[in-house]
């Protein structure tokens, strides 16, 4: 196993898993998520362990969700805004085929009201996501072999998009 066929990076809400899902299917390949790992593995939501146990616990279980997906799976993976802040996991994302999916502010708002259960925004969200942003955009872009953005597309045409850049064929 070589790893995964496509690796979907951006911030919260751009739609990763929506169109990691939609990859996956026109690729014949498996979808994975790596906060769904985490989930699942913990057996608690994401924002009830930024709660109980703080942020840096969190950023240990992704980094370690992010190791065990990349070395062990070989379909669609799709992971969580801030994994790319681990310098050892951007260092493990080298020479794959990750696609930073992007959108800006107001696309943010729209698709998200800026007010859900992300623990990252609980203050004032318009600033926060642009502080968030600020900080992680040259990240998503040092580990991405393409840039897709997302703002005013479908799912459908923001997955095309994403297997144009990386010339993959649908299944």
């Amino acid at each position: 196993m070589s790893g995964p066929l496509v690796v979907l990076v951006g911030p919260m809400g751009v739609g990763k898993s929506t169109v990691g899902a939609l990859l996956a299917e026109r690729l014949g390949a498996v979808y994975r998520d790596t906060d769904a790992d985490i989930v699942a593995a913990q057996g608690r939501e994401i924002a009830e362990i930024f709660v109980d146990d703080g942020e840096p616990h969190f950023r240990e279980l992704e980094r370690l969700a992010v190791l065990d997906a990349i070395t062990g799976h070989d379909g669609v993976l799709a992971l969580g805004g801030g994994a790319i802040l681990d310098e050892r996991t951007r260092a493990l994302l080298a020479g794959h085929p990750v696609v930073y999916l992007s959108m800006d502010v107001d696309e943010a708002v729209k698709r998200t009201g800026l007010n859900t259960a992300r623990p990252l925004l609980a203050v004032n969200p318009r600033r926060q996501w642009r502080e968030l942003m600020d900080a992680r955009r040259s990240l998503y872009a040092e580990v991405a072999r393409a840039q897709v953005a997302t703002d005013e597309r479908t799912p459908e045409e923001v997955a095309q998009a994403v297997l144009d850049a990386l010339e993959l064929k649908n299944a």
